[in-house]
């Protein structure tokens, strides 16, 4: 399976992001759908994509799609697939399943039905009807969709925002994929201030710090793949070398972050110090009114908490309040903030200059741009202690 369809699967709004970061990769034949994109590659690119991708959940082989009205189908366009090429006699293989607008509509049927297909089409390899399944792993995904299967083989394991640096959690954190996402989609480089007034557990900060820095997001972990014999240890190990070789820790960061909640900055502290960035990133706690963005031409990138109940929308609206004085004592700084909030722009009293509709897990948000003046070329704003 040397040449491979692989796909990049991306939260609900961030398949462009997802697709310009396997651009900046160097792939380039992409076809972006709702929820992923599909792209070429071979066996060291299920590596390098695990190990780089920011904003992507996780990475699939594309196993097959074909057509499937009836179970028979469904079963006949599964053996057919090449299994005996990626499963081992002993190879760990659970079916989850999907289904939407299809004729086949019970997914544990679709799951019963993939299963048996790929033990029917590995017995014909390996000669024997049962399998111990106490071996490597290898997540087998059928997606239903109006009447197209398509047959997915999971190459990462967790999700591609478990990047271990993150210990513990506070009530409601930003995934790191969603954190990197809203970095990207900002004017921020390293060159610039990074500030966050509504910190949380310190995602933002984090994921600033690792862009800032050229450092693949998965060097500190492992992958469901890691342990597939089709995939030799020398081209992880050549991917991993690849990503330490990139590595720019020489650039010094400006980047800092407040809340007003003390457990919330004991968390962004342990996520600071666990992923390397103790003496670089800068941590207070503060209410708004007092936080103090240090520098010029910087970025404030934030995800303020959204409120639920009445008593919490009026403390959040009195937020956003706060944060539209922040700014306009920054003159040369932009702003971003994702929010649920419907009525932020009014709040804010200022309409953005661009929006996005994102979803911070299943809650509808939009990504508010307020853009201020990019630096004059050559401006570098030097790195304060």
């Amino acid at each position: 399976m040397a040449h491979l369809q692989l796909i990049a699967t991306a939260p609900m709004g961030l398949e462009s992001i997802v697709a310009r970061e396997l651009k900046e990769l160097g792939y380039h034949d992409m076809t972006v759908e709702n929820g992923r994109v599909t792209f070429s590659g071979d066996l060291i690119d299920i590596c390098r994509c695990n190990l780089w991708l920011r904003t992507s959940d996780r990475i699939l082989i594309k196993m097959g799609e074909f057509t499937a009205m009836t179970f028979d189908e469904l079963f006949e366009g599964t053996k057919a697939l090449p299994w005996q090429d990626v499963i081992p006699q002993n190879g760990e293989f659970p079916v989850e399943g999907r289904s939407h607008k299809s004729q086949l509509s019970s997914v544990p049927a679709c799951q019963s039905i993939v299963k048996k297909a790929i033990v029917d089409k590995l017995n014909q390899t390996y000669h024997t009807e049962w399998f111990p399944e106490d071996g490597p792993r290898y997540v087998i995904e059928v997606i239903m969709l109006n009447d197209t299967a398509l047959i997915t083989l999971d190459t990462t394991g967790s999700g591609l925002h478990k990047r271990g640096y993150r210990k513990l959690v506070t009530e409601a954190p930003l995934k790191e994929t969603m954190a990197a996402a809203l970095i990207q989609l900002s004017r921020w480089n390293p060159t610039r201030p990074f500030y966050d007034p509504c910190c949380g557990s310190g995602t933002l900060l984090v994921e600033a710090a690792m862009i800032g820095w050229n450092i693949a997001p998965g060097l500190r972990r492992t992958f469901n793949s890691e342990g597939w014999p089709i995939i030799p240890d020398a081209l992880w190990s050549q991917a991993r070398e690849e990503a330490f070789d990139a590595v720019r820790d020489d650039i010094p960061l400006q980047i800092a972050g407040s809340d007003i909640d003390p457990a919330a900055i004991e968390v962004a502290q342990a996520a600071v110090n666990s992923a390397g960035f103790a003496k670089d990133i800068k941590l207070e706690v503060l209410p708004l009114t007092k936080a103090r963005p240090q520098g010029e031409y910087g970025c404030i990138i934030t995800n303020p908490p959204y409120g639920e109940r009445l008593s919490e929308i009026t403390e959040v609206e009195q937020l956003i309040r706060e944060l539209k004085r922040m700014t306009v004592s920054l003159p040369t700084w932009s702003f971003f903030a994702i929010s649920s909030t419907k009525r932020f722009e009014q709040i804010f009293n200022k309409k953005a200059d661009k929006r996005r509709k994102l979803y911070n897990g299943t809650i509808e948000c939009q990504y508010y741009q307020y853009l201020g003046p990019l630096p004059p070329r050559g401006h570098s704003t030097p790195h304060s202690d």
